[in-house]
C-alpha cells in the first residue's frame, strides 16, 4: 500500500514527545494563507472534521487530514512531515517548543499512481469519523 502521507524521524520524535502530554492526537493541513496551509497538530477531540476534509493515513498513530481543496494541489505527492525550529502564528500544539511542523513532498512514481488510483478515491472526515476507518 502505498502511503499518502509519511513522517521524518526529527517529527516521529516531537509527534510521541507530544502524544504523552497531550495524550491521542491529529493533524489537519487546511488551504488557508499564511501558516493555514502548514500541518497543525491538535487534540484529538479538540478538532472536528467534516465532509471536506481528506484522511490521508495515519503517522506515528495520529490521523493526518487535509482540507478537500489542498487535497486537489497535493493528490498527486506524498506529504513527509517534518519539524524546523521556529515559531509558526497557529494553535498548533507543537509552537510553545520553538519548532514547528512543515509539509515536505515527493511526486508519486507512475507505479505509484496506479496503485493509489486502483485502491480508490480516500476518504473524507465524515466517512473516518463515522467509524469507516480505525481511530
Amino acid at each position: 500500500m502505498v502511503a499518502r502521507v509519511e513522517v521524518t524521524p526529527a517529527a516521529q520524535a516531537v509527534i510521541e514527545r507530544l502524544a504523552a502530554l497531550h495524550g491521542p492526537l491529529m493533524f489537519h493541513q487546511s488551504g488557508g494563507c499564511c501558516d493555514g496551509s502548514a500541518p497543525m497538530c491538535y487534540p484529538r477531540n479538540e478538532f472536528r472534521v467534516g465532509a471536506q476534509d481528506i484522511y490521508l493515513g495515519t503517522i506515528v498513530e495520529t490521523p493526518f487530514f487535509i482540507g478537500a481543496a489542498q487535497f486537489e494541489y497535493w493528490s498527486h505527492t506524498q506529504l513527509i512531515i517534518d519539524v524546523v525550529p521556529g515559531r509558526g502564528a497557529g494553535f498548533s500544539l507543537e509552537a510553545p517548543d520553538g519548532v514547528r511542523f512543515l509539509t515536505r513532498s515527493r511526486v508519486f512514481s507512475d507505479d505509484e499512481a496506479v496503485a493509489l488510483d486502483a485502491a480508490g478515491p480516500p476518504l473524507h472526515g465524515d466517512q473516518w469519523a463515522s467509524g469507516t476507518a480505525s481511530s
